[in-house]
């Protein structure tokens, strides 16, 4: 039987937050290259008051939102669909769903998310 890998660890100090930025979202990546088997990616969204993410997909990964504070949407189906999410609310992005997060709201949305980056 072969030893598991360790625990690992990305400090705050060490959160990166130079790649796929919006006006008014910020994305925080801390889980980046940590898994040998698959790659997992961890990523803090905070949207400021009244900003929205262009509306786009993550190709072919599902992507799993957890909402920690502040009460946001992810708006999808040409703006048909419009499901609120407050603290302690989970929800899933579906492989190819195009969608648009929102926070028309006065305070900071923060979301948690994960979702598996494909290897080419």
């Amino acid at each position: 039987m072969s030893t598991p890998e360790p625990v690992k660890v990305t400090k705050a100090q060490d959160v990166k937050t130079n790649h796929g930025q919006t006006d008014g979202m910020i994305r925080q990546s801390a889980i980046v290259d940590l898994s040998p088997s698959q790659q997992i990616v961890g990523t803090l969204m905070r949207a400021q008051p009244h900003s929205s993410s262009a509306v786009h997909h993550h190709g072919s990964q599902d992507t799993i939102v957890y909402a920690v504070s502040g009460v946001g949407a992810v708006v999808s189906d040409h703006g048909k669909q419009v499901d609120e999410l407050k603290p302690g609310d989970w929800a899933i992005i579906l492989k190819g769903r195009e969608h648009q997060e929102v926070n028309s709201g006065d305070e900071e949305v923060l979301h948690c998310k994960a979702h598996e980056v494909l290897l080419g």
